[in-house]
């Protein structure tokens, strides 16, 4: 009897402590979600920002037009030279 009072005790301690752990996971998601969101919606103001950002977090994925979408790669590209990036470019513009 000892050890099933025993086991009922360690069981109630653990399931508070997963359920924690699995809330932490679901926030960093949801933080990186927002990090990512702000860092996409760079130069945008307004309206058009909350609609963006909204879209956004909600896992939609607003259609970027070619200028934004040239603006992105452009920064993704960064220092590449050449070949090198112009192989970058196709590929992120067709994206």
């Amino acid at each position: 009897m000892t050890r099933m009072t025993a086991l009922a005790f360690a069981l109630a301690l653990a399931l508070p402590t997963a359920a924690l752990a699995q809330d932490k996971a679901t926030t960093n998601t949801q933080q990186d979600r927002m990090k990512d969101c702000n860092k996409r919606a760079e130069g945008k103001t307004g309206d058009a920002r909350k609609t963006f950002m909204s879209a956004c977090l909600s896992g939609e994925a607003p259609k970027m037009t070619q200028q934004e979408r040239m603006t992105a790669c452009n920064k993704e590209a960064g220092a590449m030279k050449g070949d090198e990036r112009k192989t970058f470019m196709s590929s992120c513009l067709s994206a």
